[in-house]
């Protein structure tokens, strides 16, 4: 997986995180965004440090653009799965589309609202 991209609408921006580490200060942003796909879904996305005030300029019902990396880790024999932003852009998706979503936008196969985009071409995602 090399590149994941979301876009849906911003639904919530939840309240900052703060505290300060071994390796110093940090901010998280958590917010809730839903897809635009014939059943939507809500995914909570995850903002560090400077990226937590990117978020800050969007409002609920704007149509966003994220790309992601996604990560879990074990802690106590339980798994945990970060989705983490690293870039955050206004999506250039036409507000038709939010009022039809079963209509799927020119172009766009991708039923999840998660497209992936790969060196090789024959990959499946999964």
């Amino acid at each position: 997986m090399d590149n994941l991209i979301i876009e849906g609408k911003l639904v919530e921006v939840l309240p900052v995180q703060e505290g300060v580490s071994t390796r110093g200060a940090w901010k998280k942003q958590d917010f809730v965004m839903e897809t635009m796909d014939q059943y939507p879904k809500k995914i909570c996305v995850s903002c560090w440090n400077e990226k937590a005030d990117e978020i800050q300029k969007f409002q609920p019902n704007d149509m966003l653009k994220v790309s992601i990396n996604i990560e879990s880790r074990e802690y106590n024999s339980r798994w945990y799965t970060d989705i983490k932003a690293w870039k955050i852009e206004g999506s250039s998706t036409n507000s038709g589309n939010a009022t039809n979503p079963s209509e799927p936008a020119a172009g766009n196969d991708d039923i999840t609202g998660i497209s992936f985009s790969s060196d090789d071409e024959g990959d499946l995602p999964f």
